[in-house]
């Protein structure tokens, strides 16, 4: 059962409340740094725990400690953990490329599920017990109806699904022995940038960021699948904006002081999609020039609609969206890029 807070956590707490010292696995990422940079903004302690194995050190604001680390090295997190004297994890770190993991599970079982569960247990060593996670719509796999609510089966049908969903199991099992406040923040699709920070990621999945890719000249963009059941026979997918996940992180972090025994689940998201094919569409307009593409086989396993009902996160959080508008979450993507040509190198 999800018990709500007796106090009401709006959207605007993070703007009057008491300062935070927050640990955040995975600071030097795309959603990360993001978060680390409104948490910043919001007058919080940050201290940032990155393998750099996919981030870039550069991300990390001057006079942030970074400690390059894995979090599975539970010594070392405990130890930072008391010396920071953190009160709460904003937990972002691990693999998240959905056809690696189906080849590399192995990997990706060690990294997402083992090595965090190691940072569970440095987080019970040092008693702190308030977490929020960065989860994955992948949990769902193939939804029976949409927009998908949090009740949904978690039937994840890629390894990269499983594991977060392993590891949400973990994560509310310790909440329940603990008595721990946790949130777990299942995302839809990030997309955007915030006026330092955006994506980049080596070898990039994501639509948005290899379209923008195809208008500055790499390689042709490749739509998977132009004959499924909806209006213009390309997928549809909920977008939301980067800056609007870290809001969410913030209050939801917030919110971990007031839960006892129990992991939160909630869609971040925008309750409605748009096709691959508006997406091009938008990002052409943007650019204001035609974008090099063409129409592939579908992926195996690419469900036709996957968008969110985002009415826990509204009632829970006080959270919505707020840079919905697919040509604004496109317009900083390309104002980034063109200010970072060849992302952080």
């Amino acid at each position: 059962m999800i018990v709500a807070p007796a106090c009401g956590v709006g959207y605007w707490a993070s703007e009057v409340g008491q300062q935070m010292r927050v640990l955040v696995t995975g600071g030097a990422g795309y959603v990360g740094s993001v978060s680390v940079e409104r948490l910043l903004a919001a007058g919080h302690a940050v201290t940032v725990l990155d393998s750099l194995a996919t981030g870039h050190r550069q991300v990390v604001p001057e006079g942030v400690r970074l400690i390059v680390a894995n979090v599975g090295d539970r010594a070392l997190v405990e130890q930072t953990l008391h010396d920071a004297e953190i009160e709460a994890v904003l937990h972002c770190a691990g693999f998240s490329l959905v056809g690696e993991s189906m080849t590399e599970p192995q990997r990706y079982f060690r990294a997402n599920v083992i090595d965090a569960i190691g940072l569970l247990d440095a987080m019970h060593a040092a008693g702190v017990r308030r977490v929020v996670f960065s989860s994955s719509a992948a949990v769902y796999g193939m939804p029976d109806s949409v927009p998908i609510e949090e009740r949904h089966p978690l039937a994840p049908i890629n390894t990269y699904g499983l594991t977060k969903r392993a590891f949400e199991s973990a994560l509310e099992a310790y909440a329940r022995a603990y008595d721990w406040g946790a949130v777990s923040l299942r995302y839809f699709n990030a997309a955007g940038a915030s006026e330092r920070f955006g994506e980049d990621h080596r070898p990039e999945a994501h639509l948005i960021p290899n379209t923008l890719a195809a208008a500055l000249g790499g390689p042709e963009l490749k739509l998977f699948g132009n004959d499924y059941p909806t209006p213009d026979g390309t997928c549809i997918r909920d977008y939301v904006h980067v800056e609007d996940l870290a809001d969410a992180h913030l209050v939801a972090l917030e919110l971990s002081a007031d839960i006892h025994g129990q992991n939160v689940a909630c869609n971040l998201g925008s309750a409605s999609g748009f096709s691959n094919l508006e997406v091009l569409q938008a990002a052409e307009s943007v650019v204001g020039r035609p974008i090099p593409h063409e129409f592939t086989a579908r992926r195996p396993g690419d469900p036709p609609v996957l968008v969110a009902s985002n009415d826990r996160a509204r009632e829970m959080l006080g959270w919505q969206p707020r840079r919905g508008e697919l040509t604004d979450m496109i317009g900083s993507a390309w104002a980034w890029r063109q200010r970072h040509p060849n992302g952080y190198e």
